[in-house]
């Protein structure tokens, strides 16, 4: 187990020394992400040898989010004032997440069935 925590938290770390390159606006977490994404396409990592980990990990997921809800806390007053803002541009950025994620959906559709006819 040591060596498949070893896996994933040393992609996490070098995504984080990738993020402190200046001019990196993408986050460690996701730089890890993109890196062990990529040995795991080419091999260098098998699924097998880090899924009993992957599947604590997702299992106690939970536990993970008790830090910021408490944190959260701290700051219902700062909310609660501008609960309004903070509704509207959720709500607009689901609604543009959404439209853009569909039609980039179909545009990759159309193009990639256009191409294998």
């Amino acid at each position: 187990m040591a060596k498949q925590f070893g896996i994933i938290f040393g992609c996490l770390l070098l995504g984080e020394l990738l993020a402190l390159v200046p001019g990196m606006t993408i986050p460690g977490s996701i730089w890890g992400m993109l890196i062990l994404t990529f040995l795991l396409k080419r091999g260098v990592v098998r699924a097998d040898s880090i899924k009993p980990i992957c599947r604590f990990l997702i299992d106690n997921m939970a536990f993970f989010f008790i830090p910021p809800g408490v944190a959260l806390m701290l700051y219902f007053d700062l909310i609660g004032r501008e609960l309004v803002p903070i509704t509207v541009a959720t709500v607009v950025s689901i609604i543009i997440v959404l439209l853009v994620t569909g039609h980039l959906h179909q545009y990759l559709h159309s193009r990639f069935k256009n191409r294998h006819k």
